[in-house]
């Protein structure tokens, strides 16, 4: 069986992302991004939970998954205020400043968040 590959290439707006194995979870998280990307507030919130769990190809990042969290809040998702505040409990105030500025770069480079 041939295996699907998919290279996730590092930007600026998603400096957690980062080239891995290409496997399942790989696709995950590239299918996450890309529906992100289109304003979808549940592939937001997965991705909140990925970084915020280190599971499903992405590492363990509470900044990048305090981010995610804060755009799917932005657009509407309920639970993902909720699992924003428990992780800011977890963060220090540079970390939380640094996951809003990664947020506002999100949204400047034309992604929507809801």
């Amino acid at each position: 069986m041939q295996q699907s590959r998919i290279t996730l290439v590092a930007d600026e707006a998603a400096p957690g992302v980062k080239a891995r194995s290409t496997t399942a979870a790989d696709l995950l998280i590239a299918t996450c991004l890309a529906a992100a990307a289109a304003g979808d507030s549940n592939a937001l919130f997965d991705l909140g939970v990925a970084y915020s769990t280190g599971s499903h190809g992405a590492g363990c990042d509470m900044i990048e998954a305090h981010k995610w969290f804060n755009l799917a809040a932005v657009g509407g998702h309920e639970e993902a205020a909720h699992c924003r505040a428990d992780i800011a409990d977890e963060m220090t105030a540079r970390e939380i400043a640094e996951a809003q500025r990664r947020a506002r770069e999100w949204l400047r480079s034309g992604r929507e968040a809801a």
